[in-house]
Formats: C-alpha cells, structure tokens, sequence
C-alpha cells in the first residue's frame, strides 16, 4: 500500500508519511559525523555522497534531507526504499552505515534525542510485516547482527552528548586520569547500550521492513501527540529479542489491544498522566535531566 489514507492504527502523521511534516537539521540530530568516524576508523566502509539539490514548484514536498535520486519513485508509505535502493544518493547526516544487506538511517521525524532505523536491503522479507519476516530464522538472525551494530552506533552517541553528565561514567574517568587517587578496581561506566528501545512497531505505518533503535527519553520536537508517544512505551513496540512471536501473543492484534490508547505513563518513574499530553511532555522535560545525570 502506497497511499496515506487514513488508518487508525497508524502511530505517525500523514505528513510525516508524505515526508513534509516539519523535521529537525539532521546535522544536530541522530548519529552525529564524529561518532561515525570513531566508531569507523578502522573500517574500510563505503562513505555515503551527499545528495545533489533539486526543486519541485508543485505543492509540498519532501524535505531536502530525505530526497535522493529516487526519491520521486519511492513516495509516501514506500518513502524508506529510496534509502535501501541508493544509499549513497543522501547525505552522511541522514545514512548511518550501508552494506549490501542493510542500510542504518537517522530517523527523519526521531521521537527521542536519538533515534535511528535499520532497514534490510532484501527484496522479499523487506516487504514483509516483520511478525513474518522474523518467522525467518537465518533472516532474523542477520538482523540482530546488523541491528548490534547499529546499537553500538547509538550508544555511542548517548554517551558522547551526556556521559559527561553521567555520575556513573563520571566516576569511571575519574579513575581512568587518576584524579579519585584510587587505585581499586575500575568503575563499569554507564551501559547506555542497555537502556536503548530496539524493536518494531505492531502496526507500522511505513512499507519496508525497519527496526527502530532509540533512546529512551522521548525528547524531540516530533513527538507531537499521545500515539507518537505510547508507540513506544507501550507493547505496540515489540522488542527485537522477543521474535518469533508466539502464535497467540496479543501484540499480533494491536488494534484489539488497544496500546495507543491507553494512558501515558512516564516511561522512567511510570507517573500516570491519563490523557495529559502536554502535561507528560513537561514531566519528561524533568526526568531527561535526571536521566542524564545517572
């Protein structure tokens, strides 16, 4: 299905299928450059071009940052094939990492300080709802790989903007320079890698098979409404370690469940702020700096 008519599972708006909702600078968002290079510099991958302007006078359009060569082929609900397509063809502040299996993009609408997609490159189980897709155990298996690294990617990334503030990570470097004048054992550090979302959405609202990987803090000016929230913070999001579902799960049926809507919850001290949408997004506000300083 290629259109964006509506449906009431959908936790995405049909501007944010039609690619011309309003989008944070992705060069401030996401998997920054730095992060890459670090993580890369022993790697001979393939660098990602930046994508050559074009303009369109009829109506909205996509946003610059998602529009590569293909980008008028793949419209809408099928927006995602651009990137598995030609990869290169966008710039290296949107494509993570690509291989001939997989592509890693920074979400072009993120619901969390960092937020990013796995996208399989295989034409068969790529257009599969990923409840079949998974049933594919070597299929499965090869995603949790490339989805590994990609969570490497963003744990990285969390620990780069705020480890500086994490009390834990704190106490770690401050054995590493030797200013604690401690000479016992070596702190852990904060595991962000533990603390990311990694799974896929029930019901989701773009063809193309994907994987979301994010940060827990639900912080972005794209998270707008209560089904942006609760898709996340819900069972509507099935955890990638959770496949193959039972033939009896519940989170089969989303519809019949009901996730998106029920009441918010804060995702860290599980406040109930019923309907409060607003009132939930100034809570969140509070808990991602404590969040931070763990």
């Amino acid at each position: 299905m290629a259109s964006i008519e509506s449906d009431p599972e959908d936790a995405i708006t049909k501007e944010e299928i039609a690619g011309t909702a309003p989008a944070p600078d992705p060069e401030g968002t996401g998997v920054s450059q730095g992060t890459k290079r670090n993580a890369f510099s022993e790697l001979m991958s393939p660098k990602p071009k930046t994508a050559k302007s074009s303009s369109d006078p009829a109506g909205p359009r996509p946003l610059a940052s998602t529009r590569g060569a293909l980008t008028r082929t793949f419209k809408e609900r099928d927006g995602l094939g651009a990137y598995t397509q030609d990869p290169a063809s966008f710039p290296a502040s949107r494509v993570i990492f690509y291989d001939d299996d997989f592509v890693a993009i920074n979400d072009l609408y993120p619901k969390a300080t960092v937020h990013a997609l796995l996208l399989p490159r295989a034409p068969g189980p790529s257009r599969l709802h990923p409840f079949d897709a998974f049933e594919d155990a070597a299929f499965l298996a090869a995603v949790r790989g490339a989805t590994a690294r990609l969570r490497r990617l963003v744990a990285k990334e969390l620990q780069r903007r705020y480890g500086p503030r994490s009390a834990r990570d704190r106490a770690r470097e401050a054995v590493l320079s030797g200013d604690d004048g401690d000479d016992g054992e070596l702190p852990p550090g904060r595991d962000w890698e533990a603390e990311l979302l990694v799974g896929v959405h029930a019901h989701p609202s773009m063809n193309g098979l994907h994987v979301h990987v994010l940060s827990p803090d639900m912080i972005s000016p794209c998270m707008r409404h209560r089904k942006h929230y609760n898709s996340f913070n819900t069972p509507f999001l099935v955890g990638l370690a959770d496949f193959p579902l039972a033939p009896d799960d519940p989170r089969r049926h989303p519809g019949r469940a009901g996730y998106n809507d029920r009441d918010l919850r804060c995702w860290r001290c599980g406040k109930n702020f019923g309907r409060g949408f607003k009132q939930l997004k100034d809570h969140l506000e509070v808990e991602f700096e404590a969040w931070q300083k763990e």
